[in-house]
């Protein structure tokens, strides 16, 4: 989660959604130490750990925390390491530091003019929690100061995994943003389970033909094509969007649902830009994947505009789990809310998302493909229910994420383990399935950038792609920033 630190300059920071630390021990029922168990998280990617032979792991950052943004030059950075709270502020502009306690009672507040500012706050020290408040320019930051860790208000906590092969997948979410010394006992996996759950059969040759798209989505939901096209004229006139972020909320067959749309300071409003919708992990919230996500740092600089929906119960309805919520028409409504806000080239929506992001990702792309002109998930794939009624309106542009490390959403695929009737089709064979959905031909190619093996269909119908990276030593992280808009920006809806 962080990218790089450092805060003695004018301004170098990195960004960060939250900063946490968990140690303790894995057992199994019978109170015996397990080694070779994976920890990871599920909603901030890059998150992993394995317990050593007596059980005991440690996970979470310990040291350095920062919280900054890295996109947008005049904006203040908070750091803490140990008793220091070192502050950059590269706009040179005044500011104020208040300190409460969680009574809300104030501790200190003190204005300050500098670019660089450390705070001591070894004198208090004993207290758990504090709140701390950064003001400049009618601009309120709250964090949240605990003992050895700093967290931007709002963020989700982490939501762990723990993985051993012939265990059950034990599931924990942290109640504090520090926790030591806690105990996790692992249930034993039944074996003589049936295993037909596990199979997958190839898509029969009818699932592969394209029938029209409806009347009322025709225009949009032809062929997606090099962006080199000539560009959709939009009437960007009565758009009043402007640079920064706002929590927007539209209304789904009766419930409120919420999401943040990020306007970037490069965005100007004088002509139609693409829009990225980018979904959270299981667990998590919109605000966390702002965070996390690499693909704002690429398109921030291009003025694109970007989604960060909440899911309904902090989930996305993409099968048998986890939720009821109908978020593809959430999708659609987004789309529409914020076309009537800011000038988007509805030519260019593209979707993203991390863990169960990137399984609504995979999701959407069969079920939105009308109004998506690519998209990119990572750390999930479709699972067995969801694929099996996938239909997109066309052939759409792929390019997946995954990792043989990752200890969540395994590699292989097949059932969750969490008894949430989840069964995946595994990345290996979501990669097929897409091919085969996009009348791809032949065999992949298979190349290598750097330490990743990618996997490409490229003789698809109506010229799209299938793109596949697999990093070994990712584990269940977030796509790459860099190779996922490249591949992202290059498609259009015709």
């Amino acid at each position: 989660m962080f990218l790089k630190h450092a805060l003695g300059g004018v301004l170098v920071t990195a960004i960060a959604a939250s900063a946490w630390n968990l140690d303790g021990t894995v057992v199994n029922t019978d109170n015996e130490p397990l080694e070779g168990v994976n920890i990871t998280c599920y909603n901030y990617g890059g998150y992993t750990a394995t317990s050593d032979a007596q059980g005991r792991f440690s996970i979470g950052d310990e040291i350095t925390t920062a919280i900054a943004d890295a996109s947008i030059q005049n904006k203040i950075a908070v750091a803490k390491n140990g008793n220091v709270l070192s502050i950059a502020n590269p706009s040179g502009n005044s500011f104020k530091v208040s300190m409460m306690d969680a009574l809300g009672k104030m501790m200190m507040q003190q204005e300050f003019n500098s670019q660089n500012t450390s705070i001591d706050i070894q004198k208090f020290a004993g207290q758990k929690f504090m709140i701390l408040k950064v003001s400049s320019n009618s601009v309120n930051d709250n964090y949240i100061v605990s003992r050895g860790a700093l967290m931007k208000a709002g963020d989700p906590l982490p939501y762990l995994a723990f993985s051993l092969t012939g265990y059950k997948i034990f599931s924990y979410t942290m109640a504090e943003e520090e926790e030591t010394g806690k105990v996790f006992t692992l249930e034993k996996q039944d074996l003589t389970a049936s295993s037909s759950s596990m199979t997958w059969e190839q898509p029969s040759s009818s699932s592969m033909t394209w029938g029209p798209a409806s009347s009322a989505s025709q225009s949009s939901a032809s062929t997606a094509r090099s962006s080199s096209s000539v560009e959709l004229i939009v009437n960007c006139a009565s758009k009043t969007a402007k640079a920064g972020d706002q929590t927007m909320s539209v209304n789904v067959d009766g419930q409120t649902r919420t999401f943040i749309m990020h306007v970037p300071s490069a965005y100007k409003g004088d002509k139609a830009v693409p829009l990225v919708i980018d979904f959270h992990g299981i667990g998590g919230n919109g605000q966390g994947q702002m965070g996390g996500t690499q693909l704002r740092a690429r398109t921030d600089p291009e003025g694109v505009i970007s989604l960060y929906p909440d899911g309904a119960s902090a989930a996305w309805n993409v099968g048998p789990c986890c939720s009821t919520a109908d978020d593809v028409k959430f999708t659609r409504e987004m789309i529409k809310a914020a076309s009537e806000s800011a000038c988007i080239d509805k030519k260019r929506v593209y979707a993203s998302g991390f863990s169960m992001g990137g399984g609504m990702t995979n999701h959407l792309a069969c079920n939105l493909a009308d109004e998506l002109a690519a998209v990119a998930p990572s750390a999930m794939d479709l699972n067995t229910v969801n694929s099996a009624s996938c239909n997109p309106a066309r052939p759409i542009p792929i390019i997946m994420y995954r990792s043989t490390s990752d200890g969540v959403c395994v590699y292989q695929g097949g059932d969750s383990g969490r008894g949430d009737g989840l069964n995946f089709l595994g990345a290996e064979k979501n990669f097929t399935f897409w091919g085969q959905k996009n009348g791809c031909t032949g065999n992949p190619t298979e190349t290598r950038d750097g330490n990743v093996t990618v996997k490409e269909y490229s003789n698809c119908m109506d010229g799209v792609k299938v793109v596949f990276r697999n990093d070994p030593n990712a584990g269940h992280s977030y796509a790459d920033g860099k190779s996922a808009w490249a591949f992202l920006k290059q498609w259009q809806l015709q």
